[in-house]
């Protein structure tokens, strides 16, 4: 049976003609390649479908094929232009919609054959539709080709009064999409003047598109204006309730661009949008808190605007309930509130208490949060929270809870007992990361309230051999050399950490060669052995210019002027305080003007963030109170101070002569103040989450070190406020 069976197939195989088999082949592999998919979504889209297939079924298939290749950025699918211009003429919404995706998606890639779509587009736009209609428009303002430019012209202008409110909502948007393309062909027509028209509209959707339109076009355009009168903003707070949550956004947005001219108006729009404060959609409550913290600038009511605050808080903690990313949204513009408006959220800090599931980056912003809220009169309770966040597992997070403990020291002078005692808690853990942390912050300590707490320097010395990173190594040093006299074994306890200088980092070897100094300064006799020595290191065995200057300059003060060595190294150092979480004033005056937006996330100006954005600034008003601006306020502070240090005159040569010096030094410092103003703009908080870098401050004409860097003042441009536009928003 085996063999006859074997020889039949051997039989009928042999009578085969070959030139079947080699086609069959080339077949299978043909359909395996991109132009073999092609080619059979091509015969599937030219397909009648047969009598059976009313609905274009097949056809329906082909497309959703290709438009599922095109979102996979599968370019083969180009090929299939001709065949889709065929199909867009079937009388399909379903179609058509997929069609006009395509053709948006390749129209710029062959323009050419794009263009025989545009008779079917034009035709659709006056289809009885109102959805076909509108998606014509639609399609024909997405496509960056001349001639669609050109042909969306005439129609938009009969479309944006069209019978539909929902065409007309959609030829609103189109202006605004055709000035992306060409401005001067819409600044050429009387387009804006219809769409100022269509806000007398009856519809409140069509009336917050057309705004929304008119204030995409202004952001857009340098020789157009936007004006807006107490009867046009009256009028939009109205239809608000009305609007869709998008539609009130638009709104909401636009109420920024007016400018009050009375306070009493500016009191009453903000109380008429504060229902707003309560909707469900969290971009309206930011935009409405922007536009209310906008208004304030502009009330001189101390009542009104306390009234005000009280309602702005508990929309931000209910933001607290959503997902962490709005959580995180809502947490950044309340670090920036905060800092303009303190008393929003004064009495909400335990609402900023940390979850055990909250992610990292919510978390810290709470932290900056719960810093910036901490008082004389909470503070128990916030240490109590932050002893609890330094015993997590996430190390990130232990060190910033720990830094927050000793910059609480610092800010809240009544507390910093009570801050230390639960720094020595944490150090009696002797995990090393919060031994280091701790070390670094008690140094800070030790700069706020010098000669006090120095029982703690011997909790310290135990902890030697935790530190091994170079910010707590410094910090340690720091502390041995300016307490190189009370501290008994101090010369052993530098030697210790001398004999591994070729290995340390410039900031320790920086800390080694100065708190050296101070130990021979202070005890000359255990430490006239270290300093040759590490002098010869600092000059002459190292690459490092900061640290071989600094060897120079010790070794000459103390070979020609011990006295004035003693001066410079021991001499009174300037208070430091924690207020560095504030941002510079002007920079806060524009963050509040664009609260909800992606700036307020890295609290940088809106036009750091979008090249292309307006930097927004307070127009002036007979209603704006200059007075109570952070601009202001600063600068009359510099002023003062300007004053203050002018004031001492000098009568004599040697005082001209110390007085052109000091003039060359101004100027020096007006450059290098300017050159530093164009690289500002960095984020006031740093790597620890409160910033690090030190900057001198100003506290009543006293001079003040500054833990973190904040911002420099700035300075303030003058701006103008242009009466007119009867009526219109957009004007030239």
């Amino acid at each position: 049976m085996f063999l006859a069976h074997a020889a039949y197939a051997h039989t009928y195989s042999s009578t085969l003609p070959i030139s079947i088999t080699l086609p069959y082949r080339s077949l299978l592999t043909t359909l395996g390649t991109p132009q073999g998919k092609v080619a059979e979504l091509r015969l599937e889209l030219n397909s009648s479908g047969g009598k059976k297939d009313k609905n274009f079924s097949t056809k329906k298939i082909a497309l959703k094929k290709i438009v599922a290749n095109m979102t996979m950025s599968n370019n083969d699918m180009v090929a299939l232009f001709p065949d889709i211009v065929g199909v867009m003429g079937v009388p399909s919404l379903e179609i058509k919609k997929m069609c006009f995706l395509y053709l948006v998606n390749y129209a710029r890639m062959k323009p050419d054959i794009a263009l025989k779509a545009l008779p079917i587009l034009t035709n659709d736009l006056e289809d009885n539709n109102p959805l076909m209609r509108a998606l014509a428009l639609r399609t024909l303002s997405y496509i960056h080709v001349r001639q669609f430019v050109e042909a969306t012209l005439i129609p938009l202008k009969q479309l944006l009064k069209d019978n539909d409110p929902y065409v007309r909502k959609t030829a609103a948007f189109c202006v605004a999409k055709l000035y992306d393309h060409d401005r001067h062909l819409v600044e050429g027509s009387d387009l804006i003047d219809r769409l100022n028209l269509m806000l007398r509209d009856e519809n409140p959707t069509v009336v917050s598109s057309a705004l929304a339109a008119l204030m995409d076009i202004w952001e857009r355009s340098e020789s157009i204006k936007l004006t807006i009168d107490y009867a046009n903003a009256s009028k939009i707070v109205q239809i608000l309730p009305d609007c869709s949550e998008w539609g009130q956004t638009y709104i909401l947005e636009a109420l920024t661009s007016y400018v009050p001219q009375d306070t009493s108006e500016a009191a009453l729009l903000a109380d008429r949008i504060t229902p707003r404060l309560s909707h469900t959609n969290s971009a309206v409550v930011l935009t409405c808190i922007r536009v209310i913290l906008y208004l304030m600038n502009y009330i001189d009511n101390e009542k009104t605007i306390a009234a005000l605050c009280t309602k702005l808080s508990p929309p931000l903690v209910t933001l607290l309930s959503k997902g962490p990313e709005i959580q995180y949204l809502a947490l950044r513009n309340a670090l920036l509130i905060l800092q303009r408006r303190p008393e929003v959220l004064r009495n909400d800090i335990r609402v900023f208490f940390c979850k055990y599931n909250d992610p990292i980056y919510v978390k810290v912003t709470k932290l900056e949060l719960i810093f910036m809220l901490a008082s004389e009169k909470n503070i128990r309770e916030v240490l109590t929270e932050l002893r609890e966040y330094a015993t997590e597992i996430d190390v990130h997070f232990v060190r910033k809870s720990v830094r927050a403990i000793g910059k609480l020291a610092i800010k809240i002078e009544p507390a910093a007992k009570l801050c230390i005692s639960t720094l020595l808690e944490l150090v009696a853990t002797k995990v090393s990361y919060i031994v280091q942390e701790a070390t670094v912050v008690i140094k800070n300590i030790f700069r706020k309230y010098p000669n006090e707490y120095e029982s703690i320097i011997s909790t310290l010395c135990e902890n030697l051999d935790s530190l091994d990173e170079p910010e707590a190594k410094a910090a340690m040093i720091w502390v041995i050399g300016q307490y190189a006299d009370r501290i008994d074994n101090s010369e052993v306890l530098l030697e210790d950490f001398l004999d591994s200088w070729p290995d340390e980092t410039h900031e320790v070897q920086l800390a080694l060669l100065t708190a050296t100094v101070k130990l021979f300064i202070q005890r000359p006799t255990k430490g006239q052995d270290l300093v040759p020595k590490v002098l010869k290191w600092a000059t002459e065995d190292t690459d490092n210019p900061d640290l071989r200057d600094r060897g120079y300059m010790y070794w000459r003060l103390l070979s020609t002027d011990p006295a004035a060595a003693k001066g410079v190294v021991m001499g009174e150092k300037p208070a430091i305080t924690a207020e560095s979480e504030k941002l510079d004033p002007v920079t806060l005056e524009e963050m509040c003007l664009v609260v909800g937006t992606l700036a307020t996330v890295y609290l940088k100006p809106v036009h750091t963030v979008f090249r292309s954005a307006r930097p927004r600034k307070l127009l002036e008003s007979p209603a704006l109170q200059r007075k109570t601006l952070p601009s202001y306020l600063a600068m009359q502070q510099a002023k003062l101070l300007a004053e203050q240090n002018g004031g001492t005159g000098v009568g004599n040569a040697d005082g001209a002569a110390a007085a052109r010096d000091g003039d060359v030094l101004s100027e020096a410092d007006a450059y290098f103040a300017s050159v530093g103003g164009q690289q500002a703009y960095q984020s006031v908080l740093g790597d620890d989450g409160f910033a690090s870098s030190p900057t001198a401050a100003t506290h009543g004409g006293e001079q003040r070190y500054v833990v973190n860097q904040g911002q420099g003042l700035g300075t303030v441009q003058p701006t103008m406020h242009v009466q007119g536009g009867e009526g219109d928003l957009l004007s030239f």
